[in-house]
């Protein structure tokens, strides 16, 4: 069984390479001309996927093949003060640069829009900005050249007061997504309202592989352990070009037990790890830790003295 880990969007290491400057929507708007607020946000886009570039050639280097883009790479970009950018053609290049660098490389590549991004919301508005936010993601993966295998992680979304309601509103709205954008997505158990459970039996009425949070499955606990559902989580991934992935980290203390902690606390990810063997199936790990790929480089290092994993390079092991 191979494992595959891969940090979000920032190096601790790297300097001076953020790829998610951005200027608020209140400063832009005191730039009252249209063409310097475009021309401001534009020299921000350039310098984010200029550092994204850094940022693969780094992961590169360290053999670190799976990585999250942040979802600030093309600031305020849905936002109506910069109405009538066509910021796919402005970027066209740089864009592309980066989707060529990706393919060269067999990187997965994935992005998790902001947490706004409701699908089962009962308000139109949320649901307006939510489906112009999906589409947004799409377009960036789309001008890279990247194909449906580069995946949207998404929740499920709020309670507002009826849980079967919620869920139902969720794959009417799923369901009525265009192709191209539904491709791409993917769902995620939360750590407060909806289980692994939960989002397993969506993913099956929805045809949507599952991505397993299993801090937020510690979080939020179904009746069912995760390692008697985790074949059939893995199972939603079945007919796809990638193996499954999950998401990692640890409790940051025992009263902050949902943050995310800086490193992973590798006992953790062993006690899932030999879940996991039971069921054989390779799959890639997405480190949420606050330490970003610092954590990683610690988590590797903890595993080599652990002995019964097999290092096989800076990024990866087997089990």
């Amino acid at each position: 069984m191979i494992v595959r880990f891969g940090y979000v969007a920032m190096s601790m290491v790297l300097k001076d390479c953020s790829p998610s400057r951005t200027v608020t929507a209140t400063n832009l708007e005191k730039i009252k001309e249209p063409k310097a607020r475009i021309s401001r946000v534009h020299r921000l886009a350039r310098e984010n996927l200029h550092n994204t570039q850094r940022l693969l050639y780094h992961n590169s280097a360290r053999n670190i093949s799976v990585y999250r883009f942040t979802s600030k790479l093309i600031p305020l970009a849905t936002h109506p003060l910069l109405s009538g950018w066509n910021w796919v053609e402005d970027l066209k290049k740089e864009l592309k640069s980066l989707g060529d660098y990706v393919k060269e490389q067999s990187f997965r590549v994935s992005a998790h829009p902001d947490h706004f991004t409701l699908l089962n919301s009962p308000r139109q508005e949320v649901l307006k900005n939510s489906l112009e936010d999906l589409e947004h993601h799409h377009k960036i993966f789309e001008g890279m050249g990247l194909g449906s295998w580069a995946k949207l992680v998404i929740h499920v979304g709020g309670l507002y007061g009826n849980r079967e309601e919620s869920i139902k509103r969720f794959i009417e709205n799923f369901n009525a997504l265009p192709t191209c954008i539904k491709e791409r997505m993917t769902l995620e158990n939360d750590d407060r309202i909806y289980t692994a459970e939960d989002v397993l039996d969506i993913c099956n009425k929805t045809g949507a592989p599952m991505v397993l949070d299993v801090h937020h499955d510690w979080c939020n606990r179904g009746i069912r352990d995760v390692s008697s559902l985790l074949e059939d989580i893995f199972g939603t991934w079945k007919g796809q070009p990638l193996v499954p992935k999950v998401h990692i980290s640890s409790p940051k203390s025992d009263k902050g037990f949902r943050s995310h902690a800086d490193y992973i606390d590798p006992e953790f990810l062993l006690w899932f790890l030999e879940k996991a063997k039971k069921v054989g199936q390779d799959f890639d790990v997405m480190i949420e830790a606050k330490e970003k790929d610092r954590a990683l480089f610690r988590l590797m290092e903890d595993i080599e003295r652990i002995g019964w994993l097999k290092v096989l390079n800076g990024a990866s092991v087997e089990c």
